[in-house]
C-alpha cells in the first residue's frame, strides 16, 4: 500500500454554542489540515508514472479549501442572533457560516467530503486545533459503499 500526505493551514476564530467550558467563548486557532491518500499501486504510465498522484494537485485542493476559512469567524448556522451576524457583517468581518458545530471533528469530515467533491479520494483527514491536538475523519469501506448509492 502506498500513501502520501499533504497539509494546509488557516487562521480562524470559532466558538461552540452551548459548550459548558471555555470553548463557548469566541477564540481562535492556527488550524492545520492534513490529508492522506492511499492506493495499492502507483500509476504505471503518463506524467504521473511511478506516483500515487502529484503532490501539487493535492496541495492545491487543500490550499483552496483552507482559504475558504482563512481569517474568518466560523460559526454554526443559527448559533448567533441575526442582529449579531448583521452587526459583524456591517463591521466588515469575514464570516463563514457552516451547517454543523465547528469542531475539529466536524471540520475533518467537511474537508474529507470537500476533497471527494474535488475528485480526490482521501483515506483520512486530520484537523489540528493546536500543534498537539487533532481530530480525524475517515470512512469505513461500508460507509464509502453506502455513500455511492
Amino acid at each position: 500500500m502506498y500513501s502520501l500526505q499533504a497539509e494546509a493551514s488557516f487562521d480562524a476564530a470559532h466558538f461552540l454554542a452551548g459548550h459548558p467550558g471555555k470553548c463557548r467563548n469566541l477564540h481562535g486557532h492556527r488550524w492545520r489540515v492534513r490529508a492522506e491518500v492511499q492506493a495499492p499501486s502507483l500509476n504505471a504510465a503518463g506524467p504521473e508514472r511511478g506516483m500515487l498522484l502529484d503532490f501539487a494537485g493535492l496541495k492545491q485542493c487543500l490550499k483552496e479549501l483552507a482559504a475558504r476559512f482563512d481569517h474568518t469567524f466560523i460559526y454554526e448556522e443559527g448559533s448567533l442572533q441575526p442582529a449579531t451576524v448583521a452587526a459583524l457583517q456591517a463591521e466588515g468581518f469575514a464570516l463563514a457560516s457552516v451547517p454543523f458545530r465547528p469542531t475539529a471533528e466536524e471540520l475533518a469530515r467537511w474537508f474529507y467530503q470537500a476533497l471527494q467533491q474535488q475528485g480526490v479520494q482521501p483515506a483520512q483527514v486530520w484537523v489540528y486545533e493546536t500543534p498537539k491536538n487533532c481530530a480525524a475523519y475517515y470512512e469505513t469501506p461500508q460507509e464509502a459503499a453506502d455513500a455511492q448509492l
